[in-house]
């Protein structure tokens, strides 16, 4: 049997904002690795920890929780090592959650660990799934009753203390059907038509004519 990962989005810290898809993942799989930024192990003020307890107590299943010494430096040494627990709970165990607050996709670790797991154990990463969550950012503005952007606004993300040279992902939506997409340069794009539904279709660079009225293009960062 092929062992099993799951990357698991938490969203902004209310158990009622976790995925269906998350939810899922916890009562398939045998352990559930948590981060923790306490040296001890501890989960004494541990949020991910909190949302894990509490979503295991609506589903009414036990499981083992292992704790991921997180001490959120930014080093590399330390993603090898949360990588290295990751890894060694999966040799006793088939199928692991990994779980990171917010979205995977925003700003978080997943992505330096899969990075590692892909280098260490190939098989793994190739047998891997991300369980996108909601943002904080999404929750905050229901909270605000405040869209995010109407018509043809733009929505800008940005580090407000960036650590080095900020690089820039394009998120590109609404496009007309027919359109030529020249017109949205070149770069590290994926086209996405139709997500989740049956004719659904990912291209792992940008089509040249726009089919479906829901298409979405990410120009993703240029990263070494």
């Amino acid at each position: 049997m092929n062992k099993k990962l799951y990357m698991v989005s938490l969203g902004p810290g209310d158990v009622e904002l976790l995925t269906l898809k998350a939810l899922n993942a916890f009562k398939k799989c045998d352990a559930i690795c948590v981060p923790t930024k306490s040296a001890d192990n501890s989960f004494t003020k541990s949020i991910s920890y909190k949302i894990v307890s509490n979503a295991l107590h609506i589903l009414g299943v036990n499981k083992p929780i292992v704790p991921v010494y997180s001490p959120m430096h930014f080093l590399y040494e330390d993603w090898v090592h949360e990588a290295d627990v990751i890894l060694e709970t999966l040799q006793h165990h088939e199928s692991v959650c990994f779980v990171t607050l917010g979205d995977a996709g925003i700003y978080s670790s997943i992505y330096y660990l899969l990075d590692i797991i892909k280098e260490k154990q190939k098989k793994v990463y190739d047998n891997c799934e991300v369980i996108a969550g909601v943002t904080s950012f999404s929750a905050a503005s229901a909270e605000a009753k405040k869209a995010l952007c109407l018509g043809d606004e733009e929505l800008v993300i940005k580090p407000i203390n960036p650590r080095g040279e900020v690089k820039t992902t394009q998120i590109l939506m609404r496009p007309k059907i027919g359109m030529d997409t020249k017109s949205l340069g070149k770069g590290d794009f994926y086209t996405f038509e139709n997500m989740y539904l049956k004719d659904a279709k990912i291209t792992p660079s940008k089509i040249q004519k726009v089919k479906k009225y829901m298409t979405l293009f990410i120009n993703f960062a240029k990263r070494s």
